[in-house]
């Protein structure tokens, strides 16, 4: 039977902490994110098969550095140390760790002992990432090192007895060529998985989750036509059938044509029980003259609760919210080891006095494990392919006030580059591809006539799950139409820019 037993990476603060749970899930195993001043018992309270200590900025010997409970090794489970983790293993076990010199940066030749249960069917000379000024000078006893740098003697370390392994390099990140198959060695040989946690083997334990918070009671869903939440509502749906009434908000917010492909996809082609609720005036009211993206947010969110109320009552015994809500956006949105970067409506943005219970079936999913879960589902291509969409809508895509005329013209203007990145064939290759409207204007000439109008700016990104992002190299013709079109087409626009930051500095969306 599969595993539902996570491996816990215990995060103290690294730039790469998520990667190396995406890492462990790509090879088909649970792994988990968590503070790494997480309580042991509340640790052992999850079951876990294995724990990972993630790398860190902070050095082991300064003051306030992360402490590293070494009641940790007294669960008799496996752990895997990375980088800051190997030190803090060390330490806390009886050995030494020192500064290393010179340190060492990026690439960086590697030699290991193939016997070491991390580096068995891995070449003896090989390259990987290193990031580190300190290093372990002296083993713990029971200790042998497995694998040494021309700047770290001990660049790796294992207690195969005690079930305890150590890496100074990350191998959760694509510049250490086996480092994959290091993390598979890992969940694999030393906790004992098998590459079971599948598409339908989340299916399979979300319905049952799903059934056993529920019960009988009745289920509404916030349906926004959107991969995360239709995915959330048909496995809501398929848990407890006619238990489950979805509520489609048209908060004024979306995109040309977008209500009535939701309507038509869940009313029609799945037979979900449906409400529509028209709220655009109420929605727009209570936006008027806001500015600060972090207050739209939170408007928005608690409106969309509100609502949600309101329709809950006037059905029977609803008592659950369903809501899409990913792992990535409880990231974003802000914890002990993650800063706050923006109040994911459906997370940060919620209201403390809720008088629903949440129902979240893909909290620890990111995007493209809801994608696969989707195709299980039986989802049509379209819509499990659909370039992700906020739940504030186009009210992000505003830099500024949200009026009905800048609405207007963001959707037109987005609409006019949805439709050329689809002809190109691109819109499969990109993450996500969106226009921007800033409430700023600037000077042009049109029919030698002078103009006031607004720019659009065109962002277009690669992704993998929306943690890091690459601006898309789209080709210069399509650019080129994309601008051309937009300031033949929609009244109001005089320029068009082109966003070319990645995330990070940036962001995906600008609010």
């Amino acid at each position: 039977m599969p595993s539902d037993r996570p491996i816990i990476v215990l995060d103290f603060g690294a730039q790469y902490a998520q990667l190396i749970a995406r890492r462990i899930r790509e090879r088909r195993v649970l792994s988990e994110l968590v503070p790494h001043d997480m309580p042991v018992a509340e640790i052992a309270a999850r079951n876990p098969v294995g724990i990972v200590l993630s790398g860190g900025p902070a050095s082991v010997n300064e003051p306030g550095a992360p402490v590293l409970d070494p009641a940790i090794f007294e669960l008799g489970i496996p752990v895997l140390g990375i980088c800051y983790g190997m030190q803090a293993m060390a330490q806390a076990l009886g050995g030494e760790v020192g500064g290393s010199g010179a340190g060492e940066f990026g690439k960086t030749e590697l030699e290991v002992q193939t016997d070491a249960a991390l580096f068995r069917g891995i070449p003896p000379a090989h390259s990987c990432w290193m990031s580190h000024n300190d290093s372990v000078t002296r083993l713990p006893d029971g200790f042998r090192a497995t694998a040494s740098t021309p700047g770290a003697p001990i660049a790796a370390m294992e207690n195969l007895e005690r079930r305890l392994h150590a890496v100074q390099f990350h191998p959760e990140v694509i510049h250490t060529p086996a480092g994959t198959d290091m993390l598979e060695r890992f969940a694999y040989d030393v906790c004992g998985q098998d590459g079971t946690w599948t598409a339908q083997h989340v299916i399979d334990e979300q319905i049952a989750r799903i059934r056993a918070q529920v019960g009988d009671q009745n289920v509404l869903c916030g349906l926004s036509g959107g991969v995360d939440s239709a995915v959330a509502a048909l496995l809501v749906h398929r848990a407890v059938g006619d238990q489950l009434t979805c509520v489609f908000v048209d908060h004024g917010m979306l995109r040309e044509g977008e209500a009535e492909q939701v309507v038509e996809t869940f009313g029609s082609h799945y037979k979900v029980p449906l409400v529509h609720v028209q709220a655009q005036r109420r929605f727009l009211d209570l936006l008027a003259g806001v500015t600060d993206p972090e207050q739209k947010r939170k408007i928005i969110g608690e409106t969309f609760i509100r609502v949600f109320e309101d329709e809950s009552k006037r059905l029977e015994g609803v008592k659950f919210l369903v809501q899409g809500t990913l792992y990535s956006d409880v990231i974003e949105s802000g914890s002990k080891t993650a800063a706050k970067i923006k109040s994911h409506h459906n997370v940060g943005g919620l209201p403390d006095d809720m008088d629903l219970e949440l129902c979240e079936p893909l909290r620890l999913l990111f995007k493209d494990e809801v994608r696969q879960v989707g195709i299980e589902l039986g989802m049509p291509e379209r819509m499990v392919w659909r370039q992700p969409f906020p739940g504030p809508g186009l009210a992000i895509r505003i830099i500024g006030d949200v009026t009905e005329e800048r609405l207007s013209i963001l959707r037109h203007a987005d609409a006019v580059l949805q439709e050329e990145i689809r002809a190109a064939d691109w819109y499969r290759q990109l993450w996500q591809s969106f226009a921007v409207l800033p409430a700023i204007k600037s000077v042009g000439v049109m029919g030698d006539a002078r103009t006031y109008d607004y720019p659009i700016i065109i962002r277009a990104v690669t992704s993998e799950d929306a943690m890091t992002a690459d601006w898309a190299r789209l080709p210069y013709d399509l650019l080129e139409r994309i601008s051309t079109r937009i300031i033949n087409e929609v009244d109001g626009v005089n320029r068009v820019a082109l966003d070319i930051s990645s995330k990070p500095p940036g962001t995906i969306e600008w609010e």
